[in-house]
């Protein structure tokens, strides 16, 4: 489980986010990232034997601060990123916890120019299995809608009057779902997260087989 001292660690390093206070307690943060650590090993392995995951990538908690504005030396979050098995099983699950920010997510959060161009081809095409999948209930009840940043106009070589323009836009398509501090801490929370990984199996498999095959159906490996 996640316990209130992790949150209430997270809470303080973000009204101190400098390497002085951080020095100070170095140990806390050892232990808190310690317990954290065993509560997303323990996700990845439920998550293994429910869908084909090839990495673990658990975030380090000190930020990149070259090219931000924001120079604060930590993040004010523990997350972890669970990568499914390619190039057949596409898609990436996230754990992100943070005091009033926790949340899960998943989807395809950068992908390269020619995934992209495949995607926004099969919805040219044809944008009726997508549809079922976002309208479903169960989609709908974990996440609401599909998410993600998109263009103000359509694509170059699309055409801006498509029916399926709102989805070949998209620059991203993403799911999130939030939890409150009191769902995190409560003792069914690494089981509601399972829960929400795994409503985004059928978006996922669907846009697995997009990638893996050409626009006439074909695998392309």
């Amino acid at each position: 489980m996640i316990s209130k001292a992790e949150l209430d660690f997270l809470s303080e390093l973000k009204q101190n986010n400098n390497r002085e206070w951080f020095a100070e307690n170095k140990k806390r943060f050892e232990k808190h990232q310690k317990e954290t650590k065993l509560f997303f090993t323990e996700v990845g392995e439920q998550l293994g034997k429910q869908d084909g995951i090839e990495q673990v990538q658990i975030f380090r908690i000190y930020r990149d601060v070259r090219f931000s504005k924001d120079k604060a030396p930590y993040k004010n979050h523990f997350s972890v990123h669970f990568s499914r098995t390619k190039p057949m099983l596409r898609g990436g699950y996230y754990l992100h916890i943070e005091p009033g920010g926790s949340f899960v997510g998943g989807g395809f959060w950068d992908p390269n120019t020619e995934d992209l161009n495949r995607i926004r081809k099969e919805f040219e095409m044809d944008d009726e299995e997508i549809r079922s999948i976002i309208a479903d209930n169960t989609f709908k009840k974990f996440f609401g809608e599909l998410k993600g940043d998109e263009l103000k106009t359509a694509p170059k070589g699309f055409d801006k009057t498509h029916p399926a323009i709102d989805l070949i836009r998209k620059k991203q398509y993403l799911v999130t779902r939030a939890f409150t501090d009191k769902e995190v801490l409560s003792p069914n929370f690494q089981q509601e997260v399972l829960d929400t990984f795994k409503a985004m199996r059928p978006f996922f498999d669907y846009m697995s087989d997009v990638l893996s095959t050409n626009l006439n159906g074909e695998s392309i490996y």
